[in-house]
């Protein structure tokens, strides 16, 4: 049963007692549990540097007022943690669930001791006065000295024995941070992609070592920074007590100052590790103008604010395969499996993930491989069984009620297939149905932002003209990561099929959900349905009743298809009654369209059309003249297309026509000067272009606005002349090219 506190008794003395016979435990079984010997041995590391100072607690503790709430609730923890170290005895070789269960638990008693000792302590004697027990006669050299025991917590961990896929980013993070004008530097990445790691290597590197010497200050940020705390264990890092008693984050500041003065001209590398969002000013307070004194910042936000960042990637596919067979003891000749491969599926580069993954799988039977391998692909998430794992991923998803909408977002772009790049104009319609955001994207964008800062996603803006700033996003797209996008999914999945409102459906060749066989009629309340083929699927559809369906995400990978029966019967989905009334259509990245419809002209209504990057369209309908309400006609990279229709004469309302990278064209249609309205022409990159243009070009009354290389520009001189209003803007010849065919087609229906 857990001591308590009875009566007058000081909770110093049963902290101590708690303390020895966990020590003691620890001491005892850490050379006889073989299994756990790692993270054994850093826990009797941390109660071998803490001892002196815990003995000091129970020698003071008539006297010392120990924060009791917190003091008991680690009292307690050190005795189920005494009982967790001796079961550790117990545990064989092959219950390595229990091994990773138990590590979890010890790991996290290592870290609740250090910070009892490292914040509450501090807190809790900054805020009582410590220093004021001289009044009762207190010794005052022995709270110096606890003081001093506690100054050991502020220094630079070394990094784990074995890392891999760093030496090279160190190397890179290094040359940009001694740069001279570089004073504060952030490095950023998600969580798990082993930032700190990197910083303890670097921290070893010869060259920092001898730079700065005994001046590296290691400071656990952590979300809720305390000033005060951070500066009283800077102070005591390096042996010094301030002036007068530091009563608020500007005495704080001053102190430290005060410090940093005192410890130059020496070089000086303070490092801030963990910074959250919300806490972006805290390293500007820390900056000062000293001579040799830097800044490095670590964080899973990318601060716009600050002017130098190095961005840690993931690991590539060779280094992430050494660390995973190194973490599931693969070069171990007594593994079962010698030549396993690393699911794909889940690990994507992220140390962290690759290590829990790795280690689930230690020394397990190939059929438990096969089990875990059949689970993940049938849709379950490696994360499941791994609570703090999730838990770790979770943090940085932590979102303000008034930023709850964000989370939403990310959220979303799980309905997208991985590894593929997510049309930011998609994105635009989609929110504008279900979050009523604007149309013109600019609150979307601005979402996405966040996102992109704080490496959730990656948001790839391509250079606009500027008429196109706020208005044409064709060319964005986003990507993110698989660990991301799983936990987007994960999050997304925590209700029942029925009962979820974001519905991801991710089907493999012909195999149906089970969930959606068995019921010949599944209801749902999803808002948002995405469903997701690869090319061999050919099968009929179930039926599904999605009356609240307001987005739906179709992405098929086959060139034949035809869309589910039930799409007709989502009444709140606008498609089923609007194509006749559609606006605007966006074709992109369509690599099998030769020829639109002549249908397609019937759409009367239509005032936006973009067609970007269909590489094998080869003509446009005659009929396009009969848009009489279009105003917008992008045909971007469609490097086949070798002529615009006479009947272009009639759309009399158009006001941009973009044909850049439109390689084939080799002249304007004759009679182009009755649009009227034209006020935007794009024809960068157009570079078959090289005939005078018509004489109807004149008649362009309303444009304003040219772009176009330097060879382009010398045709439009002498039309200048005429033209008052005309501006040309030079655009550099650059054609862009996707690396790679995607021979898929996705529809996005609003």
């Amino acid at each position: 049963m857990a001591a308590a506190f009875v009566g007058g008794a000081a909770p110093g003395a049963a902290f101590g007692e708690g303390f020895a016979v966990l020590h003691d435990t620890v001491k005892d079984v850490v050379s006889k549990a073989r299994m756990f010997k790692p993270i054994l041995k850093r826990l009797e590391s941390t109660l071998d540097r803490l001892a002196p100072t815990i003995n000091e607690i129970t020698q003071l503790s008539e006297q010392l007022d120990l924060p009791k709430v917190e003091t008991q609730n680690l009292i307690e923890n050190m005795e189920k943690g005494e009982k967790l170290v001796r079961k550790c005895l117990k545990i064989r070789w092959w219950n390595y669930c229990f091994k990773v269960y138990y590590s979890h638990k010890l790991e996290a008693l290592d870290k609740e001791i250090v910070r009892f000792c490292q914040v509450d302590l501090q807190v809790h004697s900054t805020r009582n006065g410590l220093r004021t027990l001289v009044n009762v006669n207190i010794n005052l050299q022995k709270v110096d000295s606890f003081a001093d025991r506690q100054r050991v917590l502020c220094a630079v961990r070394d990094p784990p024995d074995f890392t891999v896929g760093l030496d090279m980013p160190m190397k890179e993070l290094k040359t940009l941070l001694l740069k001279e004008e570089v004073q504060l530097l952030l490095l950023t990445a998600p969580g798990g992609c082993g930032k700190t790691t990197l910083v303890q290597m670097l921290c070893q590197d010869d060259e920092i070592r001898g730079m700065f010497e005994d001046n590296i200050l290691f400071v656990n940020v952590s979300k809720t920074p305390n000033v005060k705390v951070i500066v009283q264990n800077l102070l005591n890092y390096k042996d010094m007590q301030p002036n007068f008693q530091i009563q608020s984050d500007e005495d704080a500041i001053n102190q430290l100052s005060q410090l940093l003065n005192h410890l130059t001209p020496n070089p000086i590398l303070l490092i801030l590790d963990d910074v959250w969002l919300g806490s972006e000013s805290l390293p500007e307070k820390f900056k000062f103008d000293l001579p040799n004194y830097k800044i490095l910042v670590t964080s899973r936000t990318a601060f716009p604010r600050l002017k130098f960042t190095y961005h840690l990637k993931p690991l590539d596919d060779v280094d992430a395969m050494t660390l995973f067979h190194r973490s599931a003891s693969l070069h171990d000749e007594n593994s079962y499996i010698q030549q396993k491969k690393m699911p794909k599926r889940g690990c994507g580069g992220f140390p962290l993930v690759i290590k829990v993954i790795g280690g689930s799988l230690r020394r397990q039977h190939e059929v438990v491989w096969h089990s875990r391998l059949m689970k993940w692909s049938d849709g379950q998430f490696y994360f499941s069984s791994d609570t703090e794992l999730l838990a770790h991923l979770q943090k940085s998803i932590e979102f303000s009620d008034d930023n709850a909408i964000i989370k939403e977002c990310f959220m979303d772009l799980g309905s997208f297939p991985e590894d593929q790049r997510i049309p930011v104009a998609a994105l635009i319609d989609m929110w504008a149905e279900l979050y009523k955001l604007d149309e013109d994207g600019i609150h979307a964008i601005a979402n996405l932002q966040e996102l992109n800062i704080r490496n959730l996603a990656s948001l790839v803006m391509a250079r606009k003209d500027a008429s196109e700033v706020k208005s044409y996003y064709n060319e964005d797209f986003v990507t993110q990561h698989d660990i991301l996008r799983e936990l987007a999914m994960h999050q997304s999945s925590q209700e029942s099929i029925g009962q979820r409102s974001r519905l991801i459906i991710n089907i493999s060749g012909n195999n149906l959900p089970k969930w959606w066989t068995e019921q010949m009629q599944q209801l749902i309340n999803a808002r948002l349905l995405s469903i997701s083929t690869d090319e061999l699927f050919s099968s009929s559809w179930c039926n599904i009743q999605g009356s609240k369906v307001e987005v739906l995400v179709l992405n098929f990978h086959t060139k034949n298809y035809t869309l589910p029966e039930f799409v007709e019967k989502m009444d709140k989905l606008k498609v089923s009654d609007a194509f006749p009334n559609l606006t605007e259509i966006n074709i992109d990245y369509c690599n099998d369209l030769e020829e639109l419809p002549a249908g397609l002209c019937d759409i009367v209504h239509l005032k936006k059309i973009s067609i970007t990057n269909c590489h094998k369209l080869f003509a446009l309908p005659e009929e396009i003249g009969k848009l009489v309400n279009l105003k917008v006609l992008r045909l971007r990279s469609c490097t086949d297309l070798s002529k615009l229709p006479d009947s272009i004469r009639s759309l009399h309302k158009l006001s941009i026509l973009d044909i850049s990278d439109y390689l084939s064209i080799m002249k304007l249609p004759k009679h182009i000067g009755e649009l009227c309205n034209l006020k935007e022409l794009n024809m960068k990159g157009s570079l078959s272009l090289r005939t005078q243009f018509p004489e109807s070009i004149m008649d362009l009354e309303q444009l304003k606005l040219v772009v176009c290389d330097e060879e382009r520009a010398r045709l439009w001189e002498p039309i200048k002349e005429f033209l008052t209003e005309l501006k040309d803007r030079i655009s550099s010849n650059v054609l862009g090219f996707v690396d790679k065919a995607i021979s898929s087609l996705a529809i996005y229906v609003r």
